[in-house]
């Protein structure tokens, strides 16, 4: 089909629409990375798709052809890696998954983040991260080495893959989120067999978790995480899916579930983006063991969850021990050291 006809299909309106087959969604991704598609048709593709809304088939497509055009990064540490898409960005709330991620490390984890600083008016974690001192410019085949030294990095999309990057920034233009946000989340760059994935718009929380299961995932956990981050929430219930085995589960957890008190709702406040080495200096803090409770919580609750998606525990309350321990001996810290002393592009 010519990209006049698949557009013409996502776009002839409410009645009359239909959706993309598995072939023809994965030939308007070749089309749009490839460059055979003009940009005003790549707009219109976009927009008449966000109408409709992507189908799971279509969602599962447009992934799958993604994905052809990079190899997966060469991760050695594959049996308890988690990938960890972070794209929504920080307004509200401090970056728990940035502790998290460094916790679970920490505790024989290892967590591969990815993300791409596009969104406006919000923190990204990549910027959490570059003001930690830990490196957000690597290759490919560094991430991978830095991952299997020293448990986590971070993986800009750009230097991954910079079509999909390039197509985030439409958001700029168009006002709106594309299909290529969900195709970013859904990516898995080093094809982790674990992934958690937070979601903020409703409708994309059950097809993301049955894109995963199209894909052939063979673990994930699917949140409404808190501002559209892969973090479960200490004040209130987060609503999740667990994929295992091809069946989905919904779970409700809160902090009780998993003998961790609730917290309230200034123990998980951000610092507007001119303040973010106070951010920095508290998640350092709670990595190095100065912090106690909600703050600490938190960051604990979403690393046990990490080690849960990563098989180091049979649960996420049998995975909380692991991570308050990793805080309380002195791992957590020397950990954040070691990331943060790669100052040369790793070895490869």
């Amino acid at each position: 089909m010519t990209m006049q006809a698949l557009i013409s299909k996502v776009g002839n309106g409410p009645k009359t629409s239909k959706d993309l087959t598995w072939e023809e969604a994965k030939q308007a991704m070749r089309a749009m990375i490839e460059g055979q598609a003009t940009p005003a048709q790549i707009g219109a593709f976009l927009m008449a798709l966000r109408l409709k809304t992507e189908s799971v088939t279509e969602l599962a497509a447009l992934t799958s052809a993604a994905r052809e055009y990079v190899a997966p990064l060469p991760v050695q540490r594959r049996e308890s890696l988690v990938d960890l898409p972070s794209y929504a960005g920080k307004q509200d709330t401090f970056h728990a998954s940035v502790g998290s991620s460094i916790v679970a490390a920490a505790a024989g984890g290892s967590v591969l983040m990815h993300g791409y600083d596009v969104v406006p008016h919000r923190t990204s974690s990549a910027r959490v991260l570059d003001t930690l001192g830990i490196r957000t410019d690597l290759e490919p085949r560094q991430v991978a080495d830095m991952v299997d030294r020293h448990g986590f990095a971070f993986l800009d999309l750009a230097l991954y893959h910079p079509p999909i990057a390039r197509y985030l920034d439409l958001r700029q233009e168009l006002g709106v989120r594309t299909a290529f946000h969900p195709v970013a989340r859904l990516l898995n760059p080093a094809r982790a067999h674990a992934q958690v994935i937070g979601v903020s718009h409703p409708p994309y929380f059950e097809k993301t978790a049955e894109a995963l299961r199209m894909l052939g995932s063979s673990r994930a956990l699917v949140l409404r995480g808190v501002e559209g981050e892969p973090e479960l929430a200490i004040t209130a219930i987060t609503k999740v899916i667990e994929l295992r085995d091809e069946r989905l589960a919904p779970l409700s957890l809160q902090p009780k579930d998993v003998g961790l008190s609730a917290g309230l709702p200034h123990q998980m406040a951000g610092f507007p983006a001119e303040q973010l080495d106070k951010e920095c200096a508290l998640l350092i803090r709670i990595v190095n063991n100065q912090v106690q409770g909600g703050p600490r919580d938190w960051v604990v609750f979403n690393a046990a969850l990490l080690l849960y998606a990563g098989g180091k525990g049979s649960s996420i309350a049998a995975c909380v021990p692991l991570a308050q321990q990793a805080i309380d001996g002195g791992a957590a810290g020397r950990t954040l050291s070691a990331l943060q002393s790669v100052r040369q592009p790793v070895n490869v």
